[in-house]
C-alpha cells in the first residue's frame, strides 16, 4: 500500500474510530499506527487483509460498540481473536481483535472453567493443571479457546470425553443486533445449540464456561519409523482402530523431513505415530503393540509419562503459516486403494499427510448436542503441501479415491471457506441456516466459515 493510500485509509479509519464513541475502552488502530499491522495479520499469512480499523476490545461492551458501529456504517466486520484468526479478508472494514479478553477463572469444586474469548489453550491448561484438572483443549498451546470450541474442537482427550463443544456449558454472546445475551441449556437454547459447532456465525462470543476433567498426567509421545513401512502400518492401523479404547487417542503422520534435521531422521521419509493414553504405561503398550510391530524397529522417539501441559508443549507454538495448500477429507475406511495412494509418490519434502482415527465419545453425543458434523465417520486424511505443489489436488481428486471419500470435512481443519457446508450433516445445515436467518439476517457475521441466512 502506497503512502497516499495509507493516509486515505487512516483518515477513513479515524472516522470509524470516532463512531465507536468514548465508551469504547479498548485501543483503536488505523493504518500506519504501530499496532495495526501486528493485529490485522492472521496466522495464515496468505490472508493479507487491510481493514479500515482494528478495534482491540477490552470488555464485552467494547464488542457491543464494535458490532453496532459496523452495522450502522454498513462496514465489513470480522472477529480475530487468537489462534488462526480470520479465513476471509476484512478489507475496508472493522476488524475486532479480542486477545485482551483473556481472563481465566477455574472453579475446582464444580470442575468448570470460565474464560474470556481471547484466551489461549496453553494458559487455560496451565491454570487447570494447578488443581489436577484439564479442559478439552487443542493440540497446541497457542490455539485460541473460542474459535476452536465454537468450531467443534477435538484434541487428545476427545475420544474419552467428546468434542470441546460438547463440554460447553454457557456462553456470553453479542448478537448481530448488538444485544448481549446468555446462551445455555435453559436460556436461548436454540442459539446455544448453534454455538456448539456452528462457528462464529450467530454472535460474537465474549466468554465461555466449560467442563473440566480429572486429568493430571498422561502416557504419551511420538515414535518414528522408516517410511518404507508406511503401507503395512496403515493397513494394521485401519483394522486395529476398530478396537482402540476410549482412553487412547492416536494419529499417524507421513512426511519427509528436511536434511537439516539431526540424525537419524534428517532427509528421511518417515511414518510417525502419535499417541496419548489415560491408562497405565504397561496397559497402553499392550494396546499399541500391533502398531509397533507393523512399524518395525523405530528410528527414534518414545512414549512416556508426562503432565498434560507438557504434552501440549510438544506441539507448539507453530510458526505462522505461509501460503500452502491443505485439504481434509473423511473416510469410512482406509481401503487398500486409499492406503496405496497415500503411500505412493505423494510424500516429498513439500508435502505431509496426517491420518487420524476419531470415534470414541465423539461418536456418542448426549441428546441435544450441537451440530458438530459427521460423528459416525471414523477416519480423516489431512494433506498439506506447498502452494506450488499440485499433489494434493491430484491425489484427492483421483478417480480411484472418489468412491471412498464421504464428501464431509471437519470445520476447524478447513482452509477454504467455500466448503463450509461440507462440515455438517444436511439436517444440521438446514437448521443452522434457519437460525442464521433469525439471528443475523443481514449476514453481518459473514467473514468466517460462513453459514448464510436460509
Amino acid at each position: 500500500m502506497s503512502t497516499s493510500e495509507t493516509g486515505r485509509c487512516a483518515a477513513r479509519g479515524r472516522l470509524v474510530a470516532d463512531g465507536l464513541g468514548l465508551g469504547f475502552s479498548g485501543a483503536v488502530h488505523v493504518p500506519g499506527s504501530a499496532r495495526y499491522d501486528a493485529l490485522r495479520r492472521p496466522w495464515r499469512r496468505e490472508i493479507d487483509q487491510r481493514p479500515l480499523v482494528v478495534a482491540e476490545a477490552a470488555t464485552a461492551q467494547d464488542v457491543r460498540a464494535a458490532v453496532r458501529t459496523a452495522r450502522d456504517h454498513e462496514l465489513p466486520f470480522a472477529v480475530q481473536s487468537t489462534g488462526h484468526g480470520t479465513v476471509r479478508p476484512c478489507d475496508g472494514g472493522l476488524l475486532l481483535a479480542t486477545p485482551r479478553l483473556n481472563h481465566i477463572d477455574i472453579d475446582p469444586s464444580r470442575r468448570v472453567a470460565r474464560v474470556g474469548a481471547g484466551a489461549l489453550w496453553g494458559d487455560v491448561v496451565a491454570a487447570a493443571a494447578k488443581v489436577g484438572l484439564a479442559p478439552l483443549s487443542g493440540y497446541c498451546p497457542e490455539v485460541g479457546v473460542a474459535g476452536y470450541t465454537l468450531g467443534g474442537g477435538s484434541g487428545w482427550l476427545s475420544r474419552k470425553h467428546g468434542y470441546a463443544a460438547d463440554s460447553l456449558l454457557r456462553a456470553e454472546v453479542v448478537t448481530a443486533d448488538g444485544d448481549v445475551l446468555t446462551a445455555d441449556a435453559s436460556q436461548n437454547a436454540e442459539l446455544f445449540w448453534a454455538l456448539r459447532g456452528g462457528g462464529g456465525n450467530f454472535g460474537v462470543v465474549t466468554e465461555l464456561s466449560m467442563r473440566l476433567y480429572a486429568v493430571s498426567r498422561v502416557y504419551a509421545g511420538l515414535k518414528f519409523f522408516d517410511g518404507g513401512n508406511a503401507g503395512t502400518l496403515l493397513r494394521t492401523y485401519r483394522d486395529w482402530a476398530a478396537t482402540e479404547p476410549d482412553d487412547l487417542s492416536t494419529s499417524v503422520f507421513l512426511l519427509t523431513l528436511p536434511p537439516e534435521v539431526p540424525a537419524p531422521l534428517g532427509g528421511k521419509q518417515v511414518v510417525c505415530v502419535g499417541a496419548c493414553s489415560l491408562a497405565a504405561p504397561a496397559v497402553t503398550e499392550q494396546w499399541l503393540a500391533p502398531l509397533w510391530a507393523a512399524g518395525g524397529r523405530p528410528l527414534t522417539g518414545e512414549l512416556g509419562p508426562m503432565t498434560y501441559p507438557e504434552l501440549l508443549r510438544m506441539f507448539g507454538p507453530p510458526e505462522p503459516s505461509q501460503a500452502a495448500r491443505e485439504r481434509i477429507d473423511m473416510f469410512t475406511e482406509l481401503s487398500d486403494p486409499v492406503v496405496a495412494a497415500l503411500t505412493g509418490d505423494l510424500v516429498d519434502a513439500s508435502t505431509a499427510v496426517n491420518i487420524r482415527h476419531w470415534g470414541g465419545a465423539m461418536a456418542r453425543p448426549d441428546a441435544g448436542a450441537g451440530p458438530v458434523g459427521h460423528r459416525d465417520v471414523p477416519f480423516s486424511v489431512l494433506l498439506k503441501s506447498a502452494a506450488t505443489s499440485s499433489r494434493i489436488g491430484d491425489l484427492m481428486l483421483a478417480n480411484e479415491l472418489a468412491p471412498h471419500r464421504t464428501g464431509g470435512a471437519v470445520l476447524n481443519f478447513l482452509t477454504d471457506p467455500r466448503l463450509t457446508a461440507t462440515a455438517y450433516t444436511r439436517e444440521d445445515y438446514r437448521r443452522l441456516t434457519a437460525l442464521k436467518r433469525r439471528h443475523d439476517p443481514g449476514n453481518l457475521l459473514g467473514h468466517n466459515h460462513n453459514i448464510p441466512p436460509g
